[in-house]
């Protein structure tokens, strides 16, 4: 097929030898089949933020660090460096997650290189050697479903030891070949320790995860797995290791309301010291 204007300058630089055809088009990305010397690959080409229907929401940006104050100021402003800034921000997210994420066991697509918006990475297939279907097309038991609905509250827990949360894992983002589930589409990953949203976001993914599963396994509907995860991972105790139940017990102790006052109160003075003396400055 024709070369699609965005995959180039892969080829020009020799990254690519050849565009096989389109695999798909989601909400943030065309990806493509292309040809590397020998190897087959996929060439995922993002979408430009007006095209895509995936909002880049504040709870997914927090935390995400860029090189240096002057991009961050420029992004702030919304400037058309500092959405090009944003751009690159919200690319490279998926680029270090998937790095991050193969480094520490995860199944996950192996990325070679992000050049110019267009990411080259592993083509995931099935036994065939044909392009790996969504988990959403694939047919179901409840034997299956149950395995992999295991499998794949594995390689969430492995993602968390790893420090990263998915934030949008769904039966449509989920590839399954020769050995089982395979997770895919990370731009929105979030660094699990520094977003406020990380617990709310991992249950999410659990919860979407058991919602499609419950549909062949019943008893999956009413399980806490998200809950109890992220539990562990609060009180530093959840390893790759670490048995899980599906079940939380709920602490009934009553709150301390006076604890929580005075903790309020701290902040507020803290912050009124802080104005003040920004204010002295001034």
């Amino acid at each position: 097929m024709k070369t699609p204007k965005r995959i180039q300058p892969l080829v020009d630089e020799g990254l690519v030898d050849e565009v096989l055809r389109q695999l798909m088009s989601g909400k943030e990305a065309t990806v493509y089949v292309v040809r590397c010397g020998d190897d087959i690959r996929c060439a995922k080409v993002y979408k430009e933020a007006n095209q895509r229907s995936f909002k880049q929401a504040a709870a997914y940006q927090e935390g995400r660090k860029v090189k240096n104050s002057r991009q961050a100021r420029a992004m702030e402003k919304g400037t058309s460096y500092g959405r090009k800034m944003q751009e690159e921000v919200w690319q490279n997210a998926e680029v270090d997650a998937l790095y991050r994420l193969a480094n520490a066991g995860v199944r996950v697509p192996q990325p070679y290189i992000c050049f110019e918006g267009v990411l080259l990475m592993d083509l995931v297939t099935d036994a065939e050697g044909n392009a790996a279907p969504r988990l959403n097309d694939v047919e179901l038991t409840e034997a299956r479903a149950l395995d992999y609905h295991a499998q794949l509250l594995k390689q969430v827990v492995l993602m968390l030891c790893a420090g990263v949360i998915h934030g949008d894992l769904s039966e449509y983002n989920i590839l399954v070949d020769a050995h089982g589930p395979v997770i895919i589409d990370l731009p929105q990953a979030i660094d699990a320790a520094g977003n406020t949203s990380a617990g709310p976001m991992l249950e999410r993914d659990v919860t979407n995860l058991a919602t499609y599963f419950s549909q062949f396994a019943p008893q999956l509907r009413h399980s806490q797995y998200g809950k109890e995860i992220w539990k562990l991972y609060q009180a530093g105790l959840l390893t790759p290791d670490t048995p899980l139940t599906g079940r939380v017990v709920m602490d009934k102790r009553p709150a301390d309301v006076g604890a929580v006052m005075r903790e309020i109160e701290l902040a507020r003075r803290e912050e009124e010291e802080r104005l003040l003396h920004q204010s002295q400055r001034g």
